[in-house]
């Protein structure tokens, strides 16, 4: 698995975040020489602490512990990737926000044939590609949380995306990183979100309306329909803020109420209660922190 990404560069923007974390990881382990790029120091720094101590305790033959260190260097500047053979962005689901960085990307990326990917869970690639002028090389990744135990990646092409960029991108998640990709359409929540999201809203519309309580609704369907977490703790694990904006895109585009933000989910967010990464959400973590 090494061998395809041996030497590569690759950068991880957005990579302070759970899933951009576990991007940079899976790719430094791949033998990728991997950039962290994001807009909190701290953050970086933790993400490049954790590529590097892995590095060292799996010694591949293509990178020393010391190599790993010079791998793994803090990037705040998109000035410095400019000689990158692949960026994956993985910053918050907001479309002026990803647009705006990708315009950036564009300016920044010099290498003629570098295949920009974003990770976005619901917003069109092609209004992704579109701010910049090589939208051909533009190409929807979307991972799965946990990523580094989630075997799935959704390959993205947009209506401008050139073949080259999708058959790269299909080595880079299959031989490169170990994983199955599957071809979703560029639309507003592709395959599995399409599905995912309304059972998600659903199970809150449930809990909402007193038919159940957040334990029973999980219960229910771990044991019932073999899942192996119940939806509740699936979207305190997402992050209830993203599964707001996720819904809000897919809402935005096909018009379908099921695919509304409940109240409950509106008000929980406006309070700040996001599910793990706050410590609070549908279920109480702030012990486990």
């Amino acid at each position: 698995m090494a061998g395809l990404l041996a030497g590569k560069a690759i950068v991880v923007t957005g990579a302070g975040n759970g899933l951009g974390r576990a991007y940079a990881l899976a790719a430094s382990m791949a033998g990728a020489r991997v950039v962290v790029n994001d807009i909190d120091e701290t953050r970086a720094a933790a993400v490049c602490k954790e590529i590097t101590g892995a590095g060292g305790a799996a010694a591949v033959s293509t990178a020393s512990v010391s190599d790993w260190d010079a791998a793994a260097s803090i990037v705040q500047t998109l000035s410095d990737l400019a000689d990158r053979d692949l960026v994956i962005e993985a910053a918050t689901e907001n479309p002026a926000v990803k647009a705006a960085l990708f315009a950036g990307l564009d300016r920044i990326v010099k290498r003629p044939d570098a295949i920009l990917a974003t990770n976005t869970s619901s917003i069109p690639i092609a209004q992704v590609a579109g701010a910049t002028t090589r939208p051909w090389q533009v190409v929807g990744l979307h991972f799965f949380n946990p990523a580094p135990v989630q075997k799935l990646v959704e390959l993205i092409p947009s209506i401008f995306t050139g073949e080259e960029t999708v058959r790269h991108a299909r080595l880079f998640v299959t031989d490169g990183l170990g994983k199955t990709a599957i071809n979703a359409p560029d639309r507003s929540g592709f395959v599995v979100n399409a599905l995912l999201v309304p059972y998600l809203l659903s199970a809150i519309r449930m809990l909402e309306a007193g038919h159940a309580t957040a334990e029973d609704i999980d219960t229910g369907m771990m044991l019932g329909c073999a899942h192996p977490m119940g939806p509740l703790r699936l979207a305190d694990l997402i992050g209830l803020d993203t599964l707001r904006a996720v819904a809000g895109s897919m809402y935005e585009e096909y018009s379908e109420p099921w695919y509304a933000a409940p109240p409950l989910l509106r008000r929980m967010t406006d309070a700040g209660m996001l599910g793990r990464k706050t410590g609070r959400g549908f279920y109480d973590y702030r012990e486990q922190r």
